[in-house]
Protein backbone atom coordinates (compact mmCIF):
# COMPACT_ATOMS: atom_id res chain seq x y z
CA UNK A 1 0.00 0.00 0.00
CA UNK A 2 2.11 3.35 -1.04
CA UNK A 3 1.35 5.88 1.34
CA UNK A 4 -0.54 8.88 1.47
CA UNK A 5 0.84 12.35 0.05
CA UNK A 6 0.14 15.45 0.79
CA UNK A 7 0.56 18.96 -1.57
CA UNK A 8 0.73 22.62 -1.20
CA UNK A 9 -0.37 23.97 -3.85
CA UNK A 10 1.01 27.72 -4.29
CA UNK A 11 1.46 30.53 -6.81
CA UNK A 12 4.33 29.18 -8.73
CA UNK A 13 5.02 25.77 -7.14
CA UNK A 14 3.89 22.25 -5.29
CA UNK A 15 5.43 21.56 -2.39
CA UNK A 16 5.03 18.03 -2.19
CA UNK A 17 5.42 16.09 1.02
CA UNK A 18 6.75 11.81 -0.18
CA UNK A 19 8.24 9.42 2.33
CA UNK A 20 9.32 12.20 4.57
CA UNK A 21 11.04 13.60 2.04
CA UNK A 22 9.24 17.76 0.70
CA UNK A 23 9.56 18.41 -3.45
CA UNK A 24 9.34 21.94 -4.77
CA UNK A 25 8.21 21.17 -7.77
CA UNK A 26 6.37 23.35 -10.66
CA UNK A 27 2.41 22.72 -11.39
CA UNK A 28 2.89 20.90 -14.67
CA UNK A 29 5.84 18.61 -13.36
CA UNK A 30 3.91 18.18 -9.73
CA UNK A 31 0.96 16.97 -12.70
CA UNK A 32 2.81 14.68 -14.76
CA UNK A 33 5.06 12.88 -11.77
CA UNK A 34 2.02 12.58 -9.27
CA UNK A 35 -1.32 12.01 -11.00
CA UNK A 36 -1.46 8.99 -10.81
CA UNK A 37 -1.00 8.74 -7.26
CA UNK A 38 -3.60 9.20 -4.12
CA UNK A 39 -2.49 12.64 -3.19
CA UNK A 40 -4.67 15.12 -0.71
CA UNK A 41 -4.24 18.74 -1.25
CA UNK A 42 -4.60 22.46 0.07
CA UNK A 43 -4.12 25.15 -2.85
CA UNK A 44 -4.23 28.84 -2.85
CA UNK A 45 -3.50 28.98 -7.03
CA UNK A 46 -7.40 29.36 -7.95
CA UNK A 47 -6.00 29.34 -11.73
CA UNK A 48 -5.23 25.71 -11.82
CA UNK A 49 -8.23 24.69 -9.69
CA UNK A 50 -10.29 23.61 -13.11
CA UNK A 51 -6.90 21.78 -14.00
CA UNK A 52 -6.63 20.31 -10.88
CA UNK A 53 -10.57 19.51 -9.81
CA UNK A 54 -10.37 16.52 -13.36
CA UNK A 55 -7.59 14.63 -11.13
CA UNK A 56 -9.51 11.75 -9.57
CA UNK A 57 -7.11 10.63 -7.68
CA UNK A 58 -6.23 14.28 -5.77
CA UNK A 59 -8.60 15.41 -3.23
CA UNK A 60 -8.82 19.16 -1.86
CA UNK A 61 -8.81 18.29 1.70
CA UNK A 62 -9.52 21.98 2.39
CA UNK A 63 -13.05 21.93 4.21
CA UNK A 64 -10.92 19.18 6.91
CA UNK A 65 -9.06 22.32 8.18
CA UNK A 66 -11.03 24.00 10.93
CA UNK A 67 -9.05 26.70 12.79
CA UNK A 68 -10.99 28.39 15.65
CA UNK A 69 -11.22 32.14 15.15
CA UNK A 70 -9.79 32.30 11.49
CA UNK A 71 -11.93 34.76 9.63
CA UNK A 72 -14.01 33.78 6.46
CA UNK A 73 -10.93 34.68 3.93
CA UNK A 74 -7.95 33.40 5.69
CA UNK A 75 -5.68 31.84 3.18
CA UNK A 76 -5.77 28.11 3.67
CA UNK A 77 -1.69 27.36 3.56
CA UNK A 78 -2.41 29.68 6.75
CA UNK A 79 -4.93 27.90 8.42
CA UNK A 80 -2.75 24.62 7.97
CA UNK A 81 0.27 26.44 9.11
CA UNK A 82 -2.02 27.50 12.40
CA UNK A 83 -2.85 24.31 12.63
CA UNK A 84 0.46 22.80 13.47
CA UNK A 85 1.13 23.89 16.66
CA UNK A 86 -1.69 25.33 19.69
CA UNK A 87 0.70 27.91 20.88
CA UNK A 88 2.90 30.40 18.52
CA UNK A 89 3.81 32.67 15.79
CA UNK A 90 3.81 31.51 12.71
CA UNK A 91 5.82 33.32 10.00
CA UNK A 92 5.57 31.84 6.26
CA UNK A 93 8.54 33.56 4.45
CA UNK A 94 7.55 33.18 0.96
CA UNK A 95 6.51 35.57 -1.72
CA UNK A 96 4.37 37.49 0.93
CA UNK A 97 5.24 37.18 4.55
CA UNK A 98 2.57 35.86 6.84
CA UNK A 99 2.73 36.77 10.49
CA UNK A 100 -0.41 34.76 12.59
CA UNK A 101 -1.23 34.27 16.63
CA UNK A 102 -2.42 31.17 18.05
CA UNK A 103 -3.19 30.54 21.82
CA UNK A 104 -4.66 27.47 22.98
CA UNK A 105 -5.75 26.35 19.83
CA UNK A 106 -7.89 29.77 18.83
CA UNK A 107 -6.28 31.81 15.91
CA UNK A 108 -5.97 35.66 17.55
CA UNK A 109 -5.31 37.76 14.40
CA UNK A 110 -1.90 38.90 12.07
CA UNK A 111 -0.68 40.71 9.57
CA UNK A 112 0.85 40.13 5.50
CA UNK A 113 4.05 41.91 4.44
CA UNK A 114 5.68 42.01 1.34
CA UNK A 115 8.10 39.06 0.81
CA UNK A 116 11.57 40.01 0.85
CA UNK A 117 12.31 39.87 -3.14
CA UNK A 118 9.01 42.50 -3.07
CA UNK A 119 11.12 44.54 -1.37
CA UNK A 120 14.37 44.22 -3.46
CA UNK A 121 11.15 45.17 -5.98
CA UNK A 122 10.27 48.18 -4.97
CA UNK A 123 13.87 49.44 -4.45
CA UNK A 124 14.62 48.35 -7.99
CA UNK A 125 11.45 50.12 -9.43
CA UNK A 126 12.27 53.76 -7.37
CA UNK A 127 15.93 53.65 -9.09
CA UNK A 128 18.43 51.60 -10.92
CA UNK A 129 21.32 52.73 -7.88
CA UNK A 130 19.14 50.49 -5.37
CA UNK A 131 18.81 47.67 -7.19
CA UNK A 132 20.76 45.21 -4.87
CA UNK A 133 21.30 42.06 -3.34
CA UNK A 134 20.32 41.54 0.22
CA UNK A 135 22.96 41.28 3.02
CA UNK A 136 22.39 38.06 4.41
CA UNK A 137 24.46 39.31 7.53
CA UNK A 138 23.67 42.99 8.09
CA UNK A 139 24.40 43.39 11.61
CA UNK A 140 20.88 45.22 13.12
CA UNK A 141 23.08 46.39 15.95
CA UNK A 142 24.98 49.50 13.75
CA UNK A 143 23.32 51.72 11.61
CA UNK A 144 24.61 51.12 7.54
CA UNK A 145 27.60 53.06 5.64
CA UNK A 146 26.73 51.52 2.46
CA UNK A 147 23.49 51.50 0.03
CA UNK A 148 23.70 47.92 0.05
CA UNK A 149 23.54 47.59 3.72
CA UNK A 150 21.22 50.44 4.13
CA UNK A 151 18.75 48.58 2.06
CA UNK A 152 19.49 44.90 3.94
CA UNK A 153 19.21 47.29 7.02
CA UNK A 154 15.88 48.77 6.19
CA UNK A 155 13.94 45.60 5.15
CA UNK A 156 15.09 43.32 7.66
CA UNK A 157 15.26 45.60 10.80
CA UNK A 158 11.20 46.70 9.92
CA UNK A 159 10.25 43.27 9.27
CA UNK A 160 11.86 41.88 12.83
CA UNK A 161 10.68 44.99 15.02
CA UNK A 162 7.06 43.93 13.42
CA UNK A 163 7.41 40.30 14.43
CA UNK A 164 9.19 41.05 18.15
CA UNK A 165 6.54 43.30 18.69
CA UNK A 166 3.70 40.91 18.90
CA UNK A 167 5.50 37.79 19.86
CA UNK A 168 5.03 38.45 23.65
CA UNK A 169 5.30 34.74 25.27
CA UNK A 170 4.42 32.72 22.16
CA UNK A 171 6.96 30.24 20.81
CA UNK A 172 8.25 31.90 17.14
CA UNK A 173 8.31 29.64 14.36
CA UNK A 174 9.38 30.62 10.46
CA UNK A 175 8.55 28.31 7.47
CA UNK A 176 8.75 28.97 3.70
CA UNK A 177 11.25 29.40 1.53
CA UNK A 178 13.24 32.86 3.31
CA UNK A 179 12.24 31.33 6.90
CA UNK A 180 15.60 30.01 7.33
CA UNK A 181 16.95 33.52 6.44
CA UNK A 182 14.61 35.54 8.92
CA UNK A 183 15.06 33.07 11.67
CA UNK A 184 18.90 33.81 12.14
CA UNK A 185 17.78 37.30 13.12
CA UNK A 186 15.66 35.94 16.03
CA UNK A 187 16.46 34.23 19.45
CA UNK A 188 15.02 31.03 20.34
CA UNK A 189 13.08 31.19 16.95
CA UNK A 190 12.39 27.89 15.25
CA UNK A 191 12.54 26.90 11.47
CA UNK A 192 11.02 23.85 10.28
CA UNK A 193 9.87 23.75 6.73
CA UNK A 194 7.41 20.73 7.16
CA UNK A 195 5.20 22.91 9.67
CA UNK A 196 2.59 23.21 6.95
CA UNK A 197 2.12 19.40 6.39
CA UNK A 198 2.06 19.18 10.01
CA UNK A 199 -1.01 21.21 10.15
CA UNK A 200 -2.67 19.33 7.65
CA UNK A 201 -1.91 16.07 9.43
CA UNK A 202 -3.49 17.27 12.75
CA UNK A 203 -6.57 18.54 10.74
CA UNK A 204 -6.81 14.68 9.09
CA UNK A 205 -6.51 13.32 12.98
CA UNK A 206 -9.11 15.52 13.84
CA UNK A 207 -11.35 15.37 11.23
CA UNK A 208 -11.17 10.91 11.76
CA UNK A 209 -11.82 11.42 15.38
CA UNK A 210 -14.84 13.72 14.24
CA UNK A 211 -16.40 11.24 11.90
CA UNK A 212 -15.12 8.08 14.46
CA UNK A 213 -17.58 10.46 17.04
CA UNK A 214 -20.43 10.39 14.64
Amino acid sequence: MQHRLLADIGNTHMHILDEGKILHLKHQEAIDRYQDRELCYISVNHSLDQKIIGIKKWENIASKLMLKGAYETMGIDRKALCLSRRDGLFVDAGSAITVDSVKEGIYRGGFILPGINAYLESYRRISPALDTPINGVIDLDKLPLTTKDGISYGIIASIKALIDQHRDDHPLYFTGGDGAFLNRFFEDAIYDESLLFQGMMQAFSASEKLEIRN
